[in-house]
């Protein structure tokens, strides 16, 4: 087989929009603007796919963790096998196909609820089916971004996305509240299944070509891969920090956001719309975070500034188990803890994530990805277990209190590392991929 290349003529306007300002790399605004709606239409499920849960099905706390779980779990059991998938195959085609299944299953909820045959088991069941789908997309949509645009751009790239992110908490969830409030729960779901729709063919209509993949010579064990992702991460002075302070901090944290609606609704008695105001609150303190970003990372350095925003944000957590008294005075303290969390949040994200795509040669991106995704994934299904059967022994605070304070303790991995020096993005690594060989 002769060398896969791409007509010339397409190859200087890649270049030619690599070489200048996102504003104007028109499929990066394809994939940007896409991925906005999308990200719209699952923050309406971040809501209404757990109230459905508890205000049509009445789950308890140990249902509730298990439902997280059954979310979380495929990244625990199928994220290392995807990253070498991901690595064999052209990513664009994977996350179309996934958005569309996704839009497929995601209808089945109101669907049966309409006629009265919603249970439980089915959301666990649909829960872990759209939770696979989910971890071939993020793998994938993590390891594009690097083929689509150089990756002297990543953090430009990042923080154009995280904003992306950043509004779509500011306008899902309270969409999301008042779509319950209207509609019901499952019927809200529909944004999101059609939000998928719209993802597929943002994706569909992008031009680049994706580089082509490196055929190996020889038959490699799929082991044999999945180690190098793994590897990649654990010796690296850089990337073993990073992931292990994730692990740290979602352990702890999904232990309280796993029963923190049941907590927000039984012992606080917010009602649905007022709590989609509360999140979009969160995804509002995300924007000044993506604009603070660069002037704190170039005043403190990536790494200091990451550490820095990881101890407010714990810190700033201890507000909602202690929200009590007036309704207004724990509306107050839930709004200035999710404002926190949106500002610091967005801040670490970029930071770690751009550092994990500038340290890793592409052609273990998929990999390296899914490791990380793996390793804090798979956390939040330990977690979600954890966190729901504390809420039922030992009630909603007191699990909220012990998820804060696990929170509060994660930046010391950083600080342990050479990471607490890093001052500037680390230098590309000249590995790429290569063109099939003859």
């Amino acid at each position: 087989m002769g060398l896969i290349r791409t007509p010339k003529k397409q190859d200087n306007e890649v270049e030619r929009q690599q070489t200048s300002t996102l504003w104007n790399h028109r499929d990066f605004l394809k994939v940007w603007v896409g991925q906005t709606i999308s990200l719209c239409g699952s923050q309406v499920t971040l809501l209404a796919f757990p109230l459905t849960a508890v205000l049509l099905l009445k789950a308890s706390a140990e249902q509730m963790g298990f439902l997280q779980a059954a979310q979380t779990a495929p990244f625990l059991i199928v994220g290392l096998f995807v990253g070498v998938w991901v690595d064999r195959l052209r990513r664009r085609p994977v996350m179309i196909i996934v958005d569309v299944i996704r839009f497929l299953l995601l209808l089945l909820i109101p669907i049966a609820a309409f006629f009265h045959v919603l249970y439980i088991e089915e959301m666990y069941i649909i829960a872990f089916v759209v939770g696979i789908l989910t971890v071939f997309f993020d793998v994938a949509y993590r390891s594009y971004l690097p083929s689509l645009i150089d990756r002297d751009q990543l953090i430009d790239g990042n923080s154009k996305l995280e904003f992306t992110s950043s509004v779509a908490q500011l306008i899902g969830p309270g969409l999301g509240g008042v779509l319950v409030q209207i509609f019901t729960a499952p019927i809200s779901l529909l944004v999101d299944a059609f939000s998928f729709l719209i993802s597929a063919l943002s994706l569909r209509i992008v031009r680049t070509v994706e580089p082509p993949i490196a055929k190996s010579t020889e038959k490699r064990k799929m082991m044999a891969e999945i180690g190098e992702g793994l590897q990649m991460i654990l010796r690296s002075p850089i990337l073993g920090p990073l992931v292990w302070t994730s692990v740290n901090f979602t352990l702890f944290s999904y232990m309280s956001i796993t029963v923190f609606i049941l907590y927000a609704t039984d012992t606080l008695h917010i009602s649905p719309a007022i709590l989609g105001i509360i999140f979009a609150v969160g995804g509002a303190g995300a924007i000044p975070g993506v604009v603070v970003n660069k002037w704190l990372t170039d005043r403190l350095g990536i790494g200091p500034s990451s550490i820095l925003v990881l101890v407010v944000l714990g810190c700033s957590q201890l507000l909602v188990p202690l929200a009590a008294g007036p309704q207004p005075l724990v509306i107050a303290f839930l709004i200035i803890a999710q404002t926190m969390a949106g500002l610091t949040f967005v801040i670490w994200n970029i930071n770690q994530l751009s550092l994990r795509q500038a340290l890793t040669p592409d052609i273990l991106l998929g990999r390296v990805n899914a490791s990380f995704r793996f390793l804090v994934w798979g956390a939040i299904s330990i977690a979600s277990l954890i966190g729901g059967l504390l809420g039922t022994v030992l009630g909603l605070r007191t699990t909220l209190f012990i998820g804060t304070f696990g929170t509060i303790v994660a930046p010391i991995w950083l600080l342990l590392s050479p990471v607490r020096k890093l001052r500037t993005l680390p230098e590309a690594p000249d590995e790429a991929r290569v063109p099939e060989a003859e």
